[in-house]
């Protein structure tokens, strides 16, 4: 009897592994909305980045992004000895940050990859409400830093309280699930951003000032080569970020919008 007992627990053992095989690939309709949604958005933000005219609309957008670029430059000069002075944007030219120390090997491309970091872990939360609140609740923290690093910067200051103030006003509407969608607009906006900066600086414009070319200048190498090795990585942080939010958030919408409720709940 014990081969056959040992037969039968094989079997059970296989036969749970496949169903969690399955749960884990298969993609429901909530999910399939959402991957529907962010294609919606790429095509979106790829038309309106380009046209002439509409491309002011994204403009808050693209500042916001910048900020989580100069955000990233700056997080790594503090972490890694540095001290940052300032912290501004510009509408035309971009986002600078001043800082002192740190090791550059690092800051250089944290711009770049942390912009992308940033936009993968809110693409992560965009599959769920509750995770797309307790997201909303760690940029309010980066932005009151982003803030305090460039309170002598009136755009970046308007910049940053306009987003505040989009994601507290989400929080009002079912529970979350418009703060939701604009987590995932902004994930996916902050992530392509760096694919499309590096391009544009290295390719489109050619910009001999982006960080690209300071590290090539600093530590060898092409300024092409390392634009498109950050942008590699920037697109396997998307890879993940999504493979990750359909195995971590299987929930329907209803069971979102009900679990949700009970989360420092609010609605209109």
């Amino acid at each position: 009897m014990a081969p056959y007992h040992d037969f039968l627990v094989r079997r059970a053992l296989e036969t749970s592994e496949s169903h969690l095989y399955k749960r884990d690939l298969t993609v429901n309709h909530t999910q399939a909305v959402t991957l529907g949604v962010m294609g919606a958005y790429v095509v979106i933000i790829a038309l309106l980045w380009n046209l002439p005219y509409l491309r002011y609309t994204l403009w808050p957008f693209k500042m916001l992004v910048i900020a989580f670029h100069e955000f990233g430059h700056a997080i790594t000069a503090c972490c890694t000895g540095g001290r940052v002075k300032s912290i501004s944007l510009d509408p035309h030219e971009g986002g600078v940050t001043h800082m002192q120390g740190g090791i550059s090997a690092i800051t250089l491309p944290a711009g770049y990859l942390g912009s992308s970091i940033i936009g993968a872990l809110l693409i992560f939360a965009g599959f769920n409400i509750i995770a797309s609140k307790v997201a909303s609740i760690i940029l309010g923290v980066c932005f009151l830093l982003t803030l305090w690093w460039a309170r002598r910067d009136w755009l970046t200051i308007l910049t940053v309280l306009l987003a505040v103030g989009l994601l507290v006003a989400c929080w009002f509407i079912a529970h979350g699930q418009a703060l939701r969608w604009v987590v995932l607009f902004i994930g996916v906006m902050s992530a392509l951003y760096s694919v499309w900066d590096i391009c544009d600086d290295l390719i489109l414009r050619k910009v001999n000032s982006s960080d690209a070319s300071v590290f090539a200048q600093r530590y060898g190498g092409s300024s092409r080569c390392w634009g498109l090795l950050w942008s590699m990585v920037s697109l396997i942080f998307i890879a993940i970020a999504i493979v990750a939010g359909i195995a971590a958030f299987p929930q329907s919408f209803s069971q979102q919008e009900d679990d949700a409720a009970g989360f420092l709940p609010t609605k209109l």
